[in-house]
């Protein structure tokens, strides 16, 4: 059962191109009886973000400027063990990088319009101020004598 049920989509008609990916496989630590000490199920994920063909240079240049605090020479790294099985793991790390790499390219935020405050809204706001301030005032000026 070694096949991938990739591709794993990115955004639009983009994928993971299964080519482009490095896999990694270790010891996980953790529980999982006797057989854990044998068998690699901890996968590590690599991807050239900086050599990659698959996305479009607009993404790329993006996700490199957000993703350098991850970036190892233009490589981006991901890793999962938290499956008994390796592939599992492959998959969990798979959709793990394409998320990433979604929220990486993903367009920038339209920037915000500035719109005025309602005349109605600030005058209310005034006249409760105006009444609170009246209530405590209230309070304090008698003499209770």
């Amino acid at each position: 059962m070694d096949d991938m049920s990739g591709p794993y989509p990115v955004r639009g008609s983009v994928s993971l191109p299964e080519a482009e990916l490095m896999w990694r496989f270790s010891r996980s630590s953790g529980p999982g009886g006797q057989h854990v000490n044998t068998s690699d199920s901890q996968v590590e994920l690599r991807f050239d973000l900086a050599r990659t063909r698959a996305l479009p240079e607009v993404w790329k240049q993006r996700a490199l400027e957000r993703l350098a605090g991850r970036l190892v020479g233009g490589v981006v790294t991901v890793r999962a063990s938290e499956h008994r099985s390796q592939w599992r793991n492959r998959e969990a790390a798979a959709v793990r990088l394409a998320a990433l790499l979604a929220e990486a390219t993903a367009p920038p935020p339209r920037p915000r319009r500035p719109t005025r405050v309602p005349r109605g809204i600030n005058e209310r706001r005034l006249r409760e101020k105006k009444q609170r301030s009246e209530t405590k005032r209230g309070r304090s000026a008698r003499d209770w004598g």
